[in-house]
């Protein structure tokens, strides 16, 4: 079993966010996480969220849901957030967290 999200971006600055990408990857790593699929979107027919646009959704994975936790909230993974992600994603959509 494993713990997986579902996520929607708004991504704003595509340069900015590769970056994010791959100063973030070796942190995830360190937590067993990785990422599963990834896609760029062109059109977002219907949306739960308003206001919402959605460009970028991907699945990412973790042993469990306490790894997947303690990744959000390392202070190493907080500063990559905090140099890249917060300038280049204008917002976030959890479309769905689960077991698998």
């Amino acid at each position: 079993m494993s713990y997986e999200l579902l996520v929607g971006l708004n991504v704003i600055d595509d340069r900015r966010y590769q970056e994010y990408r791959i100063a973030m990857k070796p942190i995830l790593s360190q937590f067993g996480g990785r990422f599963g699929y990834d896609f760029k979107v062109s059109e977002v027919l219907q949306s739960e969220v308003e206001n919402n646009d959605i460009n970028r959704v991907f699945t990412i994975n973790f042993p469990n849901q306490t790894d997947m936790e303690a990744f959000f909230s390392d202070e190493e993974y907080l500063n990559v957030k905090s140099r890249y992600f917060e300038s280049s994603v204008k917002s976030t959509t959890i479309i769905s967290s689960y077991e698998k």
